[in-house]
């Protein structure tokens, strides 16, 4: 690529880059990398770089010889004002790797270039470096790069065709012009997080794939933690291969001991580490250097301990991630792969689970065995298994990933105690829940607290605005690990439920009527019910049950058997077992009070693991069946509503960017909209903002009602009488000066401190059911929007729906319907229907606007009337400021920051 027009190499830097371009990131084949932007006193190492590159990726760049780099040049490089001449290098074990830029050649225009050492090549890196460029251009006014490049250069070629963009270019004196605009169109952001997936679907199955293990800080010492791994690892029949690295032994279970890493021969996939937290570091080093892929910190006395801990934790993972290296933990148990190929215990727990078809991740160690302790008792199983401690690196995010592609696993179970990027965890779970079931339970779920050691932003977003998240996501919540349990037994064993209508079978009234509580409570309808009477027999059950099964009009079973005294068991267990085999409706039950998937109900699996296909779960309390059925009709039902991606809606982004980019320029540290601005902002994306003028006196009033044409509101604007109803701060339907008159001076002699009410005129909207909506972006979440009906009550009473944008028609729809007030948008007691669809239409272009722009740091429609034909938007509040952090899900590839960076 020619180079670009460049200032004297001796000019000076004009800005400091943003912190958050700088990341790590995760590269296709699992690997991890340092993305920052380029600085002067790189240029030794961008000369070593340069000397590594083949001559022929140089005669790509530069289409000519150049088998080094000037002083000049060197300077020239590395010296740009990130403003219009942005540079990232990308670093891995301290070494520049690859190298990206563009230089601005005309408003709103660069020309990008790229340069990947060749042992690198093939692993995604230019991809990556032109997301992070592309979204650095943006926040610097660029929306179009371009690039020459030699019509042989297919890798290069290849990278701009499969970003996503539209690429457009010819063919002048031998040299290809490429062209693309760097807005994130949908193809493009497919096409990322397309990527995203695959890399760290890769990074996962480096540590639950491992071929050959090393336990660092193994002991013969019996019951110490490495003796523990060392003897799960065998006992669980690992079939890869098992190396013991412990300085002061020579062999121990047999197996040989080694003083290093270093020196086990041939290749080492994962390491265990389990010494002292202040000789982690030191290991992470020894395990670089010998190729390792993926760790296993099992070390506690990190962040958990305190700041000390904190700042160790820090220095661990960023060291990782420096030398390519994921890591799960600190503090953590570890992993478990019960597929036969592979079967590695490589964690504290004695307890490898039976092979079953739940994924299951956690975060607390000490939990962990108890969970694994639980699956056994249940007859459950597992096909993976993942402790994550501390949550330094690794994140359930992470797994979903892995486990949305892996074959092995149906359901997924999560126990989240704290969530580094819900953004993102919202938008995989999305996907993933079209066709896994996820369960999970969130602890401090009213608190919002987290454990020790867990580094998160804060967030101000409410509870329930992450519960609306799980919903949109098709997340089963539940809030004990015995409900997960309970709701993870149906949806392993039994067929999803295709409607809310169940049948009751039992021979117990009693029972029967407490399931029939359960039902209506959870919002199940009971179209069948037979009590058969303590003295029915199995065949009487059997027939009932197959009854219950071939309706029509049911779409689930609740069996329900208590034996009378000394009758066997064996014969109702056949007959419930014969039904379950041959029906494709689900059937839970309560049968003779136990919990788990009895031996009598089960169904042998394929591969000889637990309970499979078929097997009928069993709950002590009928209750309890009940509630995990109702939680499996609520996911079937959200999966079979229509997969519709963001709204497709006409609109502006440019225009509300222009809008946005003159305020911020002007306002350093930000500052709430005029009228004007706000009306233009909203009218780009559709949105239409009731006219209004403000006014101090009563002849500025008679002169606005005159230019609106009368029939005019006059009303106080004051934050205090936003919410309060029982002030009388309007008037309504002014048709000329005289009446004008009359209400400036009722109005001025009503409230209090007159004039500083904020007077303003209006034309009078139609009659409708006052609503609000507003967007804010949150430290956790990025942006967030909710919806109610306006007034002090619903605020009062926390009588909001939440979502996290982008926002399909259905995420809309539920917004307006899940709120307790919503009746008052449906002709609640003879009252017009309001146009919900209008109001529908409104929630998806503020979330659409929130999503674009995060310079508008806030947005307020707090009086919205809903009336019988549209949604006149009567007030705004918005607030823009520059961005001083990116969104913890931007538009390009990122790892989670370290605790203590930019994001955390």
């Amino acid at each position: 690529m020619s180079d670009p027009a460049a200032p004297p190499a001796t000019g000076a830097l004009v800005a400091e880059p943003p912190p958050h371009w700088a990341a790590d990131v995760l590269l296709l084949d699992g690997g991890t990398a340092h993305i920052r932007p380029i600085r002067p006193e790189d240029a030794p190492a961008l000369e070593a770089f340069y000397a590594r590159v083949s001559d022929r990726s140089k005669y790509y760049r530069f289409f000519a010889p150049r088998p080094r780099l000037s002083p000049r040049e060197l300077a020239l490089f590395t010296r740009v004002d990130h403003t219009k001449r942005i540079a990232f290098v990308m670093e891995l074990a301290g070494k520049i790797i690859a190298v990206g830029r563009f230089d601005v050649v005309h408003p709103g225009e660069a020309e990008v270039a790229f340069l990947v050492e060749d042992r690198h090549q093939g692993r995604g890196i230019a991809q990556i470096l032109l997301e992070h460029l592309a979204q650095a251009g943006r926040e610097r006014g660029v929306r179009r790069f371009t690039a020459d490049v030699l019509p042989d250069n297919q890798r290069m070629i290849a990278t701009f065709e499969a970003a996503g963009y539209q690429v457009m270019g010819g063919v002048e004196d031998g040299v290809m012009t490429l062209g693309f605009d760097i807005d994130p169109t949908t193809t493009a952001i497919g096409v990322m997080q397309d990527r995203e997936h695959r890399a760290e679907s890769a990074a996962i199955a480096q540590f639950l794939a491992a071929r050959s293990v090393a336990v660092i800080g193994a002991s013969r010492r019996k019951d110490s933690i490495g003796e523990a791994l060392v003897r799960n690892l065998v006992a669980g029949d690992f079939r890869g291969r098992v190396h013991i690295v412990n300085p002061a032994a020579e062999s121990m279970r047999g197996l040989p001991a080694y003083a290093s890493v270093g020196e086990i021969p041939g290749e080492v996939d994962l390491a265990i580490v389990a010494v002292p937290a202040e000789a982690v570091q030191d290991v992470v080093l020894d395990c670089a250097a010998k190729g390792v892929k993926g760790l296993v910190v099992i070390s506690s006395g990190f962040a958990e301990t305190g700041d000390e801990g904190r700042q160790r934790q820090r220095k661990l993972v960023g060291l990782a991630r420096s030398y390519g290296l994921r890591l799960i933990g600190p503090n953590c148990l570890g992993v478990i792969n019960t597929d036969p190929a592979v079967s590695i215990n490589a964690s504290l727990s004695r307890n490898m689970p039976a092979r079953g078809r739940a994924g299951f991740f956690c975060q607390s160690g000490a939990l962990g065995s108890a969970i694994l302790d639980k699956v056994n008792a249940r007859g459950l199983g597992l096909s993976t298994f993942v402790s994550a401690g501390n949550r330094a690196d690794v994140s359930g995010n992470d797994l979903l990933q892995y486990w949305e592609e892996d074959e092995s696993t149906e359901v997924v179970l999560l126990y989240m105690e704290s969530m580094g990027n819900p953004r993102k965890f919202s938008r995989i779970a999305r996907r993933v829940s079209r066709t896994k079931p996820i369960v999970a339970v969130r602890s401090g779920r009213t608190t919002q607290g987290v454990p020790m050691g867990h580094q998160v932003r804060t967030s101000t977003t409410p509870p329930g605005a992450v519960d609306a998240m799980f919903r949109q996501a098709g997340v089963i919540q539940v809030d004990t690990l015995e409900e997960m349990f309970d709701v993870a037994q149906v949806l392993a064993h039994q067929p999803l439920p295709a409607g809310r209508r169940i049948a009751i079978v039992g021979n117990s009234d009693a029972i029967g009527l407490l399931a029939r509580d359960a039902a209506a409570s959870s919002g199940l309808v009971i179209s069948h019910q037979t009590n058969l009477g303590a003295r029915a027999s199995a065949d009487d059950f059997e027939s009932a049950l197959l009854e219950a099964t071939g309706s029509d009009d049911v779409d689930a079973v609740v069996a329900v058997w208590i034996p009378p005294l000394n009758a066997s068991a064996a014969a109702p267990a056949t007959a419930l077992a014969t039904v379950a085999q041959k029906s494709t409706k689900p059937i839970v039950s309560t049968f003779l009070g136990e919990k788990g998937v009895p031996s009598q109900l089960r169904v042998a699996d394929v591969d000889g693991g637990a309970a499979g296909r078929g097997s009928v779960p069993s709950y002590p309390a009928v209750e309890s069946a009940v509630r995990a059925l109702a939680h499996a009709v609520e996911y079937a039902v959200w999966r079979r509503m229509p997969q519709h991606e963001a709204a497709e809606l006409q609109v502006a982004p440019e225009v509300g960017r222009a809008v946005v980019d003159r305020v911020v320029e002007n306002a350093t540290r930000g500052r709430n909209l005029e009228y004007a601005e706000s009306r233009d902002l909203l009218a780009a994306y559709g949105i239409t903002l009731w006219p209004s003028v403000g006014v101090d006196t009563v002849e500025e009033a008679i002169a606005a009602g005159s230019d609106l044409g009368w029939d005019v509101v006059l009303k106080a604007t004051a934050d205090r009488f936003r919410q309060r109803p029982d002030l009388v701060h309007s008037w309504r339907h002014i048709r000329d000066a005289d009446e004008m008159k009359q209400a400036w001076a009722m109005l001025r002699a009503r409230v209090d401190r007159p004039d500083e009410a904020a007077f303003v005129v209006q034309p009078t909207a139609p009659e409708g059911v006052p609503v609000s909506i507003a967007a804010e972006e949150d430290a956790l979440f990025g942006p967030v929007i909710s919806f109610g009906i306006a007034g002090p009550v619903s605020e009062l009473l926390g009588d909001r729906s939440w979502r996290i944008p982008p926002l399909s028609v259905n995420d809309a729809r539920a917004m307006t319907r899940e709120i307790k007030g919503s009746p008052m948008l449906f002709g609640y007691r003879g009252s017009d229907i309001a146009d919900v669809d209008a109001v529908e239409d409104l929630l998806l272009r503020v979330a659409r606007l929130k999503n674009d722009l995060p310079q508008v740091h806030s947005i307020v429609l707090p009086l919205v009337l809903a009336g019988r034909e549209g949604a006149s938007v009567l007030s705004s509040s918005i607030r823009v400021q520059p961005v001083t952090d990116a969104r913890v899900d931007w538009f390009a590839r990122r790892l989670t920051p370290l605790p203590g960076d930019t994001l955390h």
